[in-house]
């Protein structure tokens, strides 16, 4: 399982990057992937929507269930991977590279300090599997 150390990350199995021009780019990462099995349709947010850290804000249907996909942090959708509409399998095949799915302004950019490490992420993965 990969979980690069670039990345923030949620107990909800999200990433969150920090781009350059200040956006904050949002995924699931590999665990959640492998969990949800072959994803097979995603609904995302509309650009321009305003969202609140840990606000669903899309839903993810693979083979096995439909899980909702939630905000890490608040702010604005600026941008949606429209890639996903004829290819949801790419959260399978890449989900830290072409499987993401939404990029936000953030409104407050302190609510990434309540996000994981990859270290600490590593280990909330493995205290899971544990239960």
């Amino acid at each position: 399982m990969s979980i690069p150390a670039n990345l923030l990350y949620t107990r909800d199995h999200e990433w969150a990057r920090i781009e350059a021009d200040g956006t904050v780019t949002i995924g699931i990462t590999d665990f959640a992937q492998n969990s949800l099995g072959g994803i097979v349709y995603v609904e995302l947010p509309a650009e321009g929507d305003t969202v609140s850290a840990g606000q669903s804000i899309g839903q993810i249907e693979s083979t096995k269930s439909v899980s909702e996909l939630y905000a890490p942090i608040g702010g604005e959708v600026v941008e949606t991977n429209a890639e996903l509409d004829s290819q949801p399998d790419l959260l399978n095949a890449e989900p830290y590279q072409k499987g993401w799915m939404v990029r936000l302004q953030p409104s407050d950019k302190a609510e990434l300090d309540g996000l994981m490490t990859a270290a600490a992420y590593e280990t909330h993965v493995a205290e899971s599997a544990e239960h």
